[in-house]
């Protein structure tokens, strides 16, 4: 009768509203916590969700992962992928570090100074972040490089580089200034702080249209008069500008710096982003799906910790896990274009 009605009327049907996508990751989410409830309860006597303290570690840990996963999940909407990002960590952990030292040759350049502010240490590791970021972009854009190569031999070049720096040695006595980034609550807060930001970016900007423009289709979007050449370097800018903060962040959390930080966090954060509905075949993601895939790997890992599960165990679950979101996502691409 409604049908009838409306055809008559030369009305469209009504459609029915779509129920965000994150939605149902949420679910999987609150399942995954349900189930470690129920297990700690059967074969430990104790409560998952109810200890403040685990909640909170868990969220701290993967702050670091988060902050990357949304530089990432940009690349990835785009048809890229960005596998440097663990070792710009690395490296820019080092080089801020260096910079955060209480160390002697500021004050040899400048009898009368102290430490340098705070403000330039961090500044630094974003620099060389966006750095490594513009290099990956212009590989990708100017050379026609594939993404996966051009950032898996940024990968291999800036853990060298941070091995390098300091001849493999760790960098410590880091300002008290520099460390209270790290400390608390305030690892979190850059996260959720960069998520929001991103978040608004890439639904409201012009930015955010253009990245999904070119992940959608990369020919139309040149046709559109898009700049895809200088809009790919921006993005791997980005991605490399927020390893960069990452890297400073991980840095002031364990009050060093070593050349080994943030290895295998690329594949983490690629997980979080894939995990949270971003597609591989570009152009379908968002950065609430990736958060929320972001916390539900941590709690994964604090999960199979608190269930004293051996580590390579969580190791070949998270693989497994990986690989079962790709292949939902190469469904749902099948399905949507059918």
């Amino acid at each position: 009768m409604n049908t009838n009605s409306a055809t008559a009327t030369g009305l469209p049907p009504a459609r029915k509203r779509r129920l965000p996508p994150e939605l149902n990751i949420f679910a999987v989410l609150i399942g995954i916590a349900l189930v470690y409830e129920i297990l700690g309860w059967i074969f430990i006597g104790q409560s998952f969700l109810m200890n403040p303290q685990r909640l909170t570690i868990m969220i701290l840990q993967v702050s670091v992962i988060g902050i990357i996963s949304v530089g990432v999940t940009q690349v990835i909407i785009t048809g890229g992928i960005d596998l440097s990002s663990g070792s710009v960590v690395g490296l820019t952990a080092m080089i801020s570090a260096s910079f955060a030292q209480a160390s002697t040759w500021p004050r040899a350049l400048y009898p009368g100074l102290t430490d340098l502010p705070f403000v330039i240490p961090i500044g630094v590791g974003i620099l060389i972040g966006i750095i490594a970021g513009v290099v990956n972009g212009q590989l990708i854009a100017r050379t026609k490089i594939p993404p996966f190569i051009a950032t898996l031999g940024m990968m291999v070049s800036a853990r060298g580089a941070s091995k390098w720096y300091t001849k493999g040695q760790p960098v410590s006595g880091l300002t008290d200034q520099f460390n209270f980034i790290g400390t608390g609550i305030w690892p979190v807060i850059v996260f959720l702080v960069v998520a929001l930001i991103f978040h608004i970016a890439l639904r409201y900007t012009r930015y955010g249209k253009f990245t999904y423009a070119i992940g959608a289709n990369v020919q139309a979007a040149r046709v559109s008069g898009i700049n895809v050449e200088a809009h790919l370097i921006k993005v791997y800018a980005i991605a490399g500008m927020l390893a960069g903060l990452a890297g400073v962040v991980t840095a002031a959390r364990a009050q060093t710096a070593q050349a080994g930080m943030g290895v295998m966090y690329e594949l983490d954060a690629i997980a979080a982003a894939v995990i949270g509905g971003t597609s591989l075949s570009g152009g379908v993601g968002r950065i609430t799906g990736t958060v929320i895939g972001t916390v539900i790997l941590g709690v994964m890992t604090s999960g199979f910790t608190f269930l004293r599960v051996d580590a390579y165990y969580q190791e070949i679950v998270k693989g497994m896990i990986i690989i079962a979101a790709v292949v939902i996502d190469v469904y749902r691409q099948k399905k949507r274009k059918t």
